[in-house]
């Protein structure tokens, strides 16, 4: 079906005058539509959920429509009692003029049409630590909005996401095929990486083991806080919201915060060459979770705090763990561009995992002061 057809059946008022692909996401493809009228100019953001990524995108949109529905109402009662300091937002799914989240096309295709977020934008990178602070309120408030949802309301759509013993399997099992044994007996970096990985076996799987034992709360988390999901007022300099509500997952929020700063606080990003630049941004660190402890904290427990050093040298070695994995099973998941591209993206993983170990007495006593 033609775009320009598609997008019109949904309920948008004026005329549509552009419709142009948008943004730099490499899972669904995504389109700008503008439309006006005589008083008025309304941007929008046409996407197709990519069903390779997500199986069952008719899931995705279910989980869209209670998740944006629960926090809609939240920033409104907050915004009405005056909480904030500023004002949060959050896209809106625009119904179709039959009233539904989505419609399918003549292929099965699903596609929807979201609000987009005006003056505001993302960064690919951390540019400050205000910028990193803004980046934890953020992701702070998110985990406030959406931490009284219960979480079984929610279907799970990624089964297995950022669960490290299901990796650690995966890994197991490409180990024992013939390829990865070979190229591990060809390359000394790779069976150090091995080793590496052998003498953090039990350490990986400790947010598990506190879930499993009651000393962590599975509630939501997003999924994907890199931060180039989060928007900064254009204006103001804050966050003002997270975007991408995809992957919004039950489970631990330490997964979000352990992500987050993994990418915001290595400057070097992921696919530095020269590991003496790998380090761990203690500066950047600090600012991020003043502001995210300043949205999240009043729910927090003794035990999440806690928890918190674990997540952050977690987070790094499970994403380094699945880089190596593939790279032994032969470049099967993440795209890479020449030969051994996922082997340097484990080690920039695993230096940044090493980095924060040698930091983690600075790292506790500065989660202490939150």
């Amino acid at each position: 079906m033609e775009l320009a057809l598609l997008v019109n059946k949904f309920n948008v008022k004026g005329r549509l005058v552009t419709l142009v692909p948008f943004g730099s996401g490499n899972i669904n493809d995504t389109f700008l539509a503008v439309y006006r009228n005589t008083f008025t100019e309304t941007q929008l953001v046409l996407q197709r959920v990519n069903r390779n990524v997500f199986p069952h995108p008719e899931q995705i949109m279910r989980n869209m429509h209670a998740i944006t529905l629960h926090c809609h109402e939240k920033l409104e009662a907050d915004a009405k009692a005056g909480r904030d300091d500023r004002v949060w937002q959050m896209p809106r799914i625009i119904k179709t003029k039959d009233g539904e989240d989505f419609i399918q096309d003549e292929n099965g295709e699903v596609w929807r049409v979201i609000t987009r977020i005006l003056s505001a934008h993302a960064f690919d990178t951390a540019q400050s630590p205000e910028h990193a602070l803004e980046c934890g309120a953020a992701l702070g408030h998110f985990h406030y909005l959406v931490s009284d949802m219960d979480p079984n309301s929610i279907e799970d759509p990624l089964p297995g996401f950022h669960i490290t013993s299901g990796y650690l399997a995966q890994y197991d099992q490409t180990l024992a095929q013939t390829g990865a044994r070979e190229l591990l007996e060809a390359s000394m970096e790779a069976r150090r990486l091995a080793n590496y990985i052998e003498e953090r076996r039990d350490f990986a799987i400790s947010l598990e083991k506190a879930e499993a034992a009651g000393e962590l709360k599975k509630r939501m988390f997003h999924g994907d806080p890199k931060v180039n999901n989060i928007m900064i007022d254009d204006f103001t300099g804050k966050g003002t919201a997270m975007i991408d509500l995809d992957t919004v997952s039950p489970g631990l929020v330490h997964v979000d915060v352990g992500d987050a700063v993994r990418s915001i606080c290595n400057p070097a990003g992921e696919e530095e060459l020269n590991l003496g630049k790998v380090a761990f941004d203690e500066t950047l660190f600090l600012a991020f979770m003043r502001g995210y402890m300043r949205e999240a904290g009043a729910f927090f427990t003794d035990a999440d705090r806690a928890y918190l050093y674990d997540a952050i040298r977690l987070l790094p070695f499970e994403l380094g763990l699945r880089f190596f994995q593939d790279y032994l099973a032969g470049d099967k998941y993440f795209k890479v561009r020449q030969p051994g591209q996922n082997l340097n993206r484990a080690r920039v993983q695993f230096r940044l995992c090493e980095s924060i170990e040698a930091r983690e007495k600075s790292i506790r006593d500065m989660l202490k002061t939150l």
